[in-house]
């Protein structure tokens, strides 16, 4: 039976007879951030983990470009060796592709690739148990998250395997939508939650989803059973006895179905911002909404300056959601790098998916000031925020993997009033139009209806069970996954340990050494991490405007 326990810091925390870490006394320098461009609406989804020789030959020829694409046919996952992708900071390692079929309850399927790279370890002396890494999203772009994983240290004493996912960036078929992609950077002019901006946003997607079926994809096979799928036949055509699962945000929801569906051959699972497949859904946006935001203000309380400086943030926010939903501003400012001004529309629900965003727009110790700032007439700050996303990466985000997840796995079994009620209990006092919308997800329901993928939340809607080691980082600013949920998690994972960390947002170890630490602790030392160095972490300062 689980146990109800408090840390030293007040903050209730669970456990069962794993443990649960949780402390605020003083603040390491953060690594650089993964740089995240400016997404809005449905891009920023609920919207980071010796096998060089098995690999075979390592001559160049080995890695030449392989010209055979996906072919028909249900054969056996495969190993292609292969050229690794052309990145903006080269991948230091070997690359190929995976050939799967693309959906596995079918006899006859066509092969579909997702592509590999395999960062060797630094040390000299490196372990024989492989780290593979599982992307966010669901729809991230896996490749694009080595050098963050690399600057963790992820890969000082093992082999770092990065697969994308199927459907992701540089996986063929790749499941981006241009048309999406477009509509969003047209959206930051458009009212948030407007009936008109709903319609286009449907539209985008069904144009997406008539070209990707026209184009062959059976976009029921994009699910998470799948996926975990294909990481266990990775395994298996590497020739990897045993090896470390690493995942963050949806690559939790991966992981932990993966530990559930394939668990040999799994030496440990570290998970970093929780998504507990029995548990996410809609309506669960709300809740780690209300606890990531809540968590800055605590925090804010808690430190003398900003609290002189900022008092009541709670009831200040709502009086700002109110009034720009009563009455949006219309504004035209350049994005927060300079150039051509851009026309934003801030509303109610414009400012809530802002705060969401966990710092990739506004960042967590600007929050406080930025909405003293919008009290006292002064938008630009946030309007700034808006603007970034007129610039979306066209075509770098999957979001046909991230709909075929969301409406297979997150959507069915409750209605859009269930999403209403569960905005109403999260913060009482804000405007029905705003709460009617799951954060980062709005329209959701209406877009599911477009996507139309059947409903697998029987299949994934439970709960793992494992005495796998196993490690789980949260971090308390966390607006998208609350941290509340990596303890919750831990209940059913009897040899799990919790860390909370205070003040990091969402993907918490490549933003904290503290937490890098932990995790090659936790790699070296499944079921006894070191996790001393929690107890030196606080938020960092806030900004203090005059």
């Amino acid at each position: 039976m689980a146990e109800q326990i408090t840390g030293p810091d007040g903050l209730p925390s669970v456990r069962g007879t794993g443990r649960t870490v949780r402390r605020r006394t003083a603040r390491h320098t953060p690594l650089p951030r993964r740089p995240h461009r400016a997404r809005t609406r449905t891009a920023l989804v609920a919207a980071g983990l010796a096998v060089i020789g098995a690999l075979g030959p390592t001559s160049s020829s080995a890695l030449a470009p392989s010209v055979e694409g996906p072919r028909p046919g249900h054969h056996p996952a495969r190993f292609v060796p292969g050229p690794c992708p052309e990145t903006p900071e080269p991948i230091p390692g070997r690359c190929g592709f995976l050939e799967v079929p693309e959906n596995r309850t079918r006899k006859h399927t066509r092969t579909i690739r997702t592509t590999v790279a395999i960062i060797p370890a630094t040390s000299a002396k490196p372990a024989g148990d492989p780290v593979v890494f599982m992307e966010g999203g669901p729809g991230g772009d896996a490749i694009g998250a080595i050098p963050f994983l690399i600057a963790s240290q992820v890969n000082q004493d093992r082999d770092l395997i990065v697969m994308t996912q199927r459907g992701g960036l540089y996986s063929q078929p790749n499941l981006a939508c241009p048309e999406m992609d477009r509509f969003n950077a047209s959206a930051v002019g458009m009212p948030y939650d407007a009936p008109s901006t709903g319609r286009g946003l449907v539209r985008a997607a069904k144009e997406c989803r008539d070209r990707l079926t026209a184009e062959g994809a059976d976009l029921s096979a994009y699910n998470t059973t799948e996926n975990a799928a294909d990481f266990a036949a990775l395994r298996k055509a590497l020739g990897i006895q045993k090896w470390n699962v690493y995942g963050y945000s949806y690559g939790t929801d991966l992981g932990l179905t993966y530990l559930r569906r394939h668990p040999h051959g799994i030496r440990s699972l570290a998970i970093d911002s929780v998504v507990p497949p029995q548990i996410v859904s809609l309506p669960w946006a709300w809740d780690s909404a209300q606890e990531g935001i809540n968590a800055i203000f605590a925090a804010c309380e808690a430190q003398p300056a900003c609290k002189a400086r900022y008092p009541d943030l709670s009831r200040t926010l709502t009086e700002q959601v109110r009034r720009l939903e009563a009455n949006p501003l219309k504004l035209t400012v350049p994005p927060p790098g300079g150039g051509t001004p851009v026309k934003v529309v801030l509303d109610g629900g414009t400012l809530v998916n802002l705060l969401v965003t966990n710092g990739q727009l506004v960042p967590s110790a600007d929050v406080p000031a930025a909405l003293y700032e919008l009290a006292a007439g002064n938008p630009t700050r946030l309007a700034q925020a808006q603007a970034a996303g007129a610039t979306p990466a066209i075509g770098e985000f999957a979001h046909g993997l991230t709909h075929s997840v969301a409406c297979a796995e997150w959507a069915p079994g409750y209605s859009k009033r269930d999403v209403l009620e569960a905005g109403r209990r999260a913060f009482p006092g804000w405007p029905d139009s705003v709460l009617a919308h799951a954060p980062q997800l709005p329209f959701e329901h209406d877009l599911c209806r477009a996507w139309n993928v059947p409903d697998r939340t029987g299949v994934q809607r439970v709960a793992t069970h494992s005495k796998v080691p196993t490690l789980i980082i949260s971090g308390t600013f966390d607006a998208k996954t609350g941290a509340s949920w990596g303890p919750f998690t831990g209940r059913t994972l009897p040899r799990s340990t919790a860390v909370v960390i205070p003040g990091i947002t969402h993907w918490v170890v490549p933003q904290e050494p503290c937490a890098a630490s932990v995790l090659r602790s936790f790699l070296t030392r499944p079921t006894a991490p070191d996790t001393g160095c929690v107890a030196g972490v606080v938020p960092k300062p806030f900004t203090i405007t005059p």
